[in-house]
């Protein structure tokens, strides 16, 4: 019996994990559209930080030559104490081969910019302001409505909409819901000092604080903190939270705290968890991302395993073979990496809120690195 291969794809979102897979599946010849449901293209956030795994995917996907020069490149991750005393110093891997580094901060605005104009430029028809209402499948597609009232058929529909997906209440209304862990992470951007040449990371008193390169005149501090109840925090006060969040570190972190003066600068964020029990297709739906397994930021890999997933789609869904078997594919390779993820980083910060100083940080990340320097 012959095989229909896929042709037509709908991805729904168009974060870091749905832009990759649109730029990946219109290289292989695909028609994908891509709808987002902001009607302005913006991105949340400050920066993200490509660990050697993700650098590894981004390469592969034929992206990662596109912003080597707008992020900052690394090689190694630094773990300290509160008051700035290094405790170790955890080299990363050239996974991409000897051209790339290891590592590579970048602003998200950059990320986004690059990631957007090559959807664009590869043909992709992207709709903003439109999400999906309903999905109605049958053996041979799936009847898209819009949420303006258009329509459309496709081969395969991928929900890459995030945290509060609507492609997953529609396919999988009996998924858990996601969860607050009862922390939340806070960030600011800050010119970059010549040190900060790495990823720095601080373990403190009552939780962990961080810098992150982005450029070469650009980084990060970020701070988390214990919220318990998931609290509503005053907009205009917002550089007295962080940094008082801040108080149980030294060093260059606080000097930088002293810096904290406007409150329109401060990004904060709740962490919120979801581990979606496997499969993550229904017929020709299928999850990427997010939107079923979302993690904290303790291990910097969250947007990574979203791009992992886009580039695990996109080498297999052109594929002449039943869909059925190519998904099941897709969760023999995901599923377990993903789930490791999401449980070590809910773990870190289990310790951080527990106030634990008899738990090995320095080999948790080690055992991060081994598990995503592994193929995808």
């Amino acid at each position: 019996m012959s095989v229909e291969p896929v042709k037509a794809v709908l991805i729904v979102g168009g974060g870091i994990g749905g832009l990759s897979l649109a730029s990946a599946l219109r290289d292989r010849g695909l028609d994908v559209d891509l709808v987002e449901i902001q009607k302005e293209w913006t991105v949340y956030g400050v920066g993200i930080i490509q660990q050697c795994n993700v650098v590894r995917a981004m390469a592969d996907l034929g992206l990662v030559d596109r912003y080597l020069d707008a992020g900052f490149p690394f090689e190694s991750v630094g773990m300290y104490t509160a008051d700035g005393r290094l405790k170790a110093m955890i080299p990363g891997q050239r996974l991409a081969g000897p051209r790339y580094p290891a590592n590579l901060g970048i602003s998200r605005l950059a990320l986004h910019r690059v990631l957007s104009s090559a959807v664009l430029e590869k043909g992709t028809r992207v709709r903003l302001g439109t999400t999906v209402a309903r999905l109605d499948q049958d053996a041979a597609g799936v009847n898209v409505t819009f949420s303006d009232g258009a329509t459309g058929r496709y081969d395969v529909v991928v929900g890459a909409d995030g945290l509060y997906s609507k492609v997953r209440g529609l396919a999988f209304p009996e998924a858990p819901a996601p969860r607050h862990t009862g922390q939340w992470v806070w960030r600011h951007n800050f010119p970059r000092p010549a040190e900060i040449d790495h990823l720095a990371t601080f373990s403190g008193p009552d939780g962990a604080a961080g810098l992150r390169p982005l450029a070469a005149d650009l980084m990060y501090l970020f701070v988390t903190s214990v919220e318990p109840g998931n609290p509503r925090m005053p907009a205009d006060q917002l550089h007295t939270l962080m940094r008082d969040r801040l108080k149980g570190f030294g060093g260059l972190i606080g000097t930088l705290r002293d810096r904290i003066t406007d409150p329109a600068q401060v990004v904060y964020k709740p962490m919120e968890v979801l581990m979606m029990p496997a499969p993550w297709y229904r017929g020709r739906v299928v999850m990427l991302g997010d939107a079923v397994h979302a993690t904290t930021p303790h291990l910097g890999q969250g947007a990574g395993m979203a791009i992992e997933d886009a580039l695990v789609l996109a080498e297999l869904l052109p594929q002449a073979a039943a869909l059925d078997d190519l998904l099941a594919r897709y969760m023999a390779r995901r599923f377990e990496r993903c789930r490791f993820i999401v449980d070590s980083s809910i773990l870190a910060g289990e310790w951080e809120m527990a106030r634990r100083q008899d738990v090995d940080r320095v080999g948790l990340v080690k055992r991060m690195l081994e598990v995503t320097a592994q193929p995808v």
